[in-house]
């Protein structure tokens, strides 16, 4: 939203010019009318402005209006200006959910000042709605959990960059959610394309340059057909190379080439093949360390490095444990069909104070446990809770075997109903394992 709007209804002619006026010259586009049955047609839910109306009007007063607006939109800001006296109406319009009201008479200044906070409490809602509905869209999406600074940072960082469609290195520890922002300024982006994610670090080398680019058939033993690249599938979306420093050096070359002529070549072809796709990278390492070591092309690290964003760690932002924990645990209750657990302050206070080396995505892991009741206060395994012995270390081989299947297993239930036919023959096991299984973790059907 650029343009501060505002519909102002005033009956006396010479206060509704004056009172215009002065909006104007404080920035925003005003529509004045002298009734509320002719301003009441142009507000509607999506209007991005707010009303400023007098209270006493002929015909629908201020305070109809204001119950007739609330009903179209409750979040639509609307300033009421009342008499010398009228507290009481002040008071009752406040209750009513007038978002401010003023006292003839009323500086320019107090009204350009009220009527600017509301303009932003009123931006922020719409786009906290067109977040929410864009997540509607594309519930895969995860969210930007959080209300640290460096949180409120990080979204300002996507609202600004996502739509101007600019490559982006991001620089993050593992686990801090370099792919949930990835995937949040795709969003952002407007793209109507895919987002592709392709960790460089897990593709084989051999393999690497056709994964990427593609090849035409022919190009080498085995290449009986055509195939598209990653980056040509996600023409007009957006590519996520996460683990930039694990890409081969002969191939950085061409990433580079590729990136700036948006062109690119499938291998054992020479068609140029125009590419829309916007570039996001993320590392864990210094990227310049390693291209002073000759282990990263300095050229491609510049041209990625345009616009950084580095992710804070979860020890550099304690403050948001409790909000993530509880989302975590929630999605964690839904997916092991078990109860939320309860826990105490004293317990989040431990919690918070941890380090979380694998930040949070250890935290999503440690929710797991938590809703499995693997956990106690302590953050050990209490004992009869687990088939595993009890000396087993939390990221110990069993464990996370353990873990694995229960996730397996949950996920299974999940996807066919809780058909436990269906789930075991999914899962490739006989249907009396599956339900001696369920008996031994202790997953409830419902």
């Amino acid at each position: 939203m650029t343009v501060a709007r505002v519909i102002l209804i005033e009956d006396e002619q010479a206060v509704r010019l004056a009172t215009t006026q002065s909006l104007e010259l404080g920035g925003f586009e005003v529509s004045a009318y002298a009734a509320l049955e002719q301003a009441l047609p142009h507000i509607h839910a999506d209007y991005e402005g707010i009303v400023v109306s007098d209270v006493r009007l002929p015909g629908m007063s201020g305070l109809e209006g204001l119950e007739k607006i609330s009903a179209l939109d409750k979040d639509l800001p609307v300033i009421l200006i009342t008499g010398h006296g009228d507290v009481r109406m002040a008071v009752s319009a406040m209750r009513c959910g007038a978002y401010d009201f003023i006292e003839k008479p009323f500086s320019a200044e107090r009204l350009s000042e009220t009527c600017s906070r509301a303009q932003e409490k009123r931006r922020l809602v719409l786009e906290n709605r067109q977040l929410r509905q864009t997540l509607a869209r594309h519930p895969a999406t995860p969210e930007l959990i959080g209300q640290s600074p460096g949180i409120e940072k990080l979204r300002q960082f996507i609202r600004h960059i996502g739509p101007t469609q600019a490559d982006v290195l991001i620089h993050g520890a593992t686990g801090t959610g370099k792919e949930v922002v990835a995937r949040q300024l795709h969003l952002a982006s407007g793209r109507t394309g895919e987002f592709v994610a392709i960790n460089c670090g897990a593709l084989p080398e051999s393999v690497f340059e056709s994964e990427i680019f593609g090849h035409e058939a022919g190009a080498f033993t085995g290449a009986q057909k055509r195939r598209i690249g990653k980056l040509e599938y996600a023409n007009g979306g957006t590519v996520f190379l996460d683990e930039i420093e694990s890409m081969p050096l002969a191939l950085q070359v061409k990433l580079l080439r590729v990136l700036q002529e948006r062109k690119l070549e499938r291998l054992g072809g020479n068609a140029l093949i125009d590419l829309d796709c916007r570039i996001i990278a993320a590392t864990k390492s210094d990227l310049l360390a390693l291209a002073a070591q000759n282990q990263f092309r300095e050229d491609l690290y510049f041209r990625l490095a345009i616009v950084q964003l580095a992710l804070p760690r979860l020890q550099d932002r304690r403050e948001d444990i409790p909000l993530l924990l509880a989302h975590f645990v929630q999605l964690s209750a839904q997916r092991f069909a078990r109860p939320v657990p309860d826990w105490t302050p004293a317990q989040i206070q431990l919690w918070q104070q941890k380090d979380w080396p694998g930040n949070v995505r250890e935290l999503r892991n440690f929710s797991d446990q938590l809703v499995l009741g693997l956990v106690d206060t302590g953050g050990s395994v209490p004992d009869g809770s687990s088939s595993l012995p009890a000396n087993a270390a939390p990221d110990s081989l069993p464990r996370q075997l353990e873990l694995m299947e229960i996730s397996l297993i949950s996920e299974a239930l999940q996807k066919y109903q809780f058909q436990v036919a269906a789930a075991a023959e999914a899962l490739g096991i006989p249907k009396k394992t599956l339900y001696d299984k369920l008996k031994k973790f202790q997953i409830a059907l419902p």
